[in-house]
């Protein structure tokens, strides 16, 4: 399995879909289905039965998983592709646009 190239924490735009222009920060990787949660992205409603963790049940509002392909690394504020380099024997991001190191 190849390596995901976004991390969570970091900001995305959103770059295909019903969201598309949109950005947000990653808020979960499902690495096994290559999705990822984005805060205030792909919102869809749940119909929730009350339980002992929610008394009242109803309609509840939540994030959609979206595929890590439609997704794109936001550096100083422009979307990025994002590579992989060997610096100093540490394997690191870096944005294509600029060369800069990400983490």
């Amino acid at each position: 399995m190849a390596t995901l190239k976004i991390k969570k924490g970091d900001l995305v735009k959103v770059i295909a879909g019903k969201d598309k222009d949109k950005e947000g920060k990653v808020i979960a990787i499902n690495r096994k289905k290559n999705t990822v949660l984005v805060e205030g992205i792909n919102m869809i409603t749940k119909h929730t039965k009350p339980s002992m963790a929610n008394q009242q049940g109803g309609i509840v509002h939540q994030e959609g998983p979206i595929h890590v392909s439609n997704v794109m690394y936001v550096h100083k504020g422009k979307a990025t592709r994002v590579g992989f380099k060997m610096e100093g024997g540490k394997k690191v991001r870096f944005a294509k646009s600029t060369g800069d190191v990400i983490d």
